[in-house]
């Protein structure tokens, strides 16, 4: 009787307050729903949260985080453990006859030394328009925009073109084994009539104030290999004429004064014809002559000093990362042993490369032992997935350059690659060379409005290849 009086009082009559309520509600619904850009950022922020750190791994934890959103947008999923806590799980949005795509991401992260951290590495904190935490560049911001861009076709409920699977796994910092290695074995059916993958491994970038995006088709492969030298052991005081420890030092001598002849691959020539349109005017030069200028001493050893990155594109490399001898100052060891990480064009076998080191070893009765070896393979520029990116580029970005990228590190598309499947790694997200840098390293951290920007126009891109 209050109410009716109050309602009276303001000439609103119970229907249209009725109405009213309806409406606030309703706004109030609206006002609360997230942009996919900002749906994206929240799950990222938790992600972030999420220790995954390998090793151990404890991927699973990840899986848990996928198995959540899931289930809350009734999305049909599956999940294995290749090992205890090492998680993978994926999800398939049905489409038509066309080869299927798979968004792939891998859920483990680098370990951290904190005490060279500004944050927590494990709490995802904004300062000055960054979120700083393990795994913001690699590859948990990729993997949320491919989380997004999956949800959203799934929540538009349209016909497309061919399957979608979202695909989150294991180890891939460790070399995936335990990921989509173990996949590939023991799940095959994931990869049925998958003809594409969208991976990680190329972004955009500022050089010479020009926009960048590279497009990674290829990358060098790695080869991990432990030289072995014996030798009697004995006391320090007493210096012997040859021990395990100068044997060893002696075969890493030559190995290092003797580097790996030069040479360009067509793929490795068609990434710098592409930056010689962006860099100086001097490198410019070299860059459209690269095969004839590669085995000019000065021009090498200027390039490693200006580009060690480009300079490794250039020959087969090796870098000694271990040493292990003795544990006593005093005390000659019987066994010294190095470990290396050489990484090789993907024009060459491994096992071919193995016998190289080998024959540079023998001199000193150093023993090779393989730890690990990937096989070489590469994707093209003439497909359908590439020229979409390319092209949504352009739409997007009419005076970028979009150019093919040859990597120096690896990811799990060599396995897919492997398989025949065309792999690509991408996200539009524009990341300057001082913040790709601390990949791996400190104080990792992302542009959240660069994020935001990226997982829509990563939507775009997808959107393109699955609608058309």
């Amino acid at each position: 009787m209050i109410l009716e009086k109050v309602l009276k009082s303001l000439k609103i009559n119970f229907f249209s307050a009725t109405l009213l309520v309806i409406y606030l509600w309703n706004f109030q619904a609206i006002a609360n729903k997230l942009t996919m850009e900002e749906e994206a950022y929240s799950w990222l922020k938790t992600f972030i949260e999420v220790k995954t750190v390998n090793p151990p791994g404890n991927e699973f934890r990840a899986v848990n985080f996928y198995k959540k959103i899931f289930d809350k947008e009734g999305i049909d999923y599956n999940y294995a453990e290749s090992a205890e806590g090492r998680g993978n799980i994926w999800a398939r949005i049905k489409g038509g006859s066309k080869p299927a795509i798979i968004l792939l991401q891998h859920t483990d992260v680098v370990p951290t030394d904190n005490k060279y951290w500004k944050t927590d590495p494990f709490q995802a904190t904004e300062i000055d328009g960054y979120l700083h935490g393990r795994g913001t560049l690699d590859m948990k911001g990729t993997g949320i925009s491919h989380l997004a861009s999956f949800i959203k076709l799934y929540r538009n409920k349209q016909k497309i073109n061919r399957d979608v699977i979202f695909l989150a796994s294991a180890d891939e910092e460790a070399g995936g084994f335990f990921g989509i290695g173990w996949l590939i074995d023991n799940h095959p059916e994931i990869f049925t009539n998958v003809g594409f993958v969208l991976n990680e491994g190329g972004s955009g970038r500022i050089v010479n104030e020009k926009l960048v995006f590279e497009i990674e088709l290829t990358q060098k492969v790695p080869v991990w290999l432990k030289l072995i030298a014996t030798g009697n052991p004995g006391h320090g005081s007493s210096p012997q004429t040859s021990s395990a420890v100068t044997k060893l030092i002696d075969g890493l001598y030559n190995l290092k004064e003797n580097p790996f002849p030069p040479r360009i691959i067509n793929s490795v020539h068609e990434y710098f014809t592409g930056l010689s349109d962006i860099v100086s005017e001097e490198q410019s030069e070299e860059y459209k002559n690269i095969k004839k200028i590669i085995n000019k001493k000065d021009f090498i050893k200027k390039l490693q000093t200006r580009s060690p990155f480009h300079h490794s594109l250039t020959r087969d490399t090796c870098s000694i990362t271990r040493l292990n001898a003795s544990n006593k100052i005093n005390v000659v060891p019987a066994i010294a042993w190095a470990e290396i990480d050489c990484r090789i064009l993907p024009d060459k076998n491994a096992d071919e490369f193995i016998e190289t080191i080998k024959n540079m070893m023998k001199p000193y009765d150093i023993k090779v032992e393989k730890i690990m070896a990937f096989t070489s393979a590469s994707s093209t520029t003439e497909t359908e997935l590439y020229k979409t990116i390319k092209a949504t580029l352009k739409e997007m970005y009419p005076n970028a350059y979009i150019i093919p990228r040859v990597t120096t590190g690896f990811t799990d598309s060599h396995f897919t690659r492997d398989l025949g499947i065309q792999s690509y790694g991408f996200n539009p997200i524009i990341i300057p060379l001082k913040e790709f840098r601390r990949i791996h390293g400190n104080n990792e951290r992302i542009n959240i409005k660069a994020f935001k920007k990226g997982v829509l126009e990563q939507y775009k891109i997808i959107e393109n290849f699955v609608y058309n």
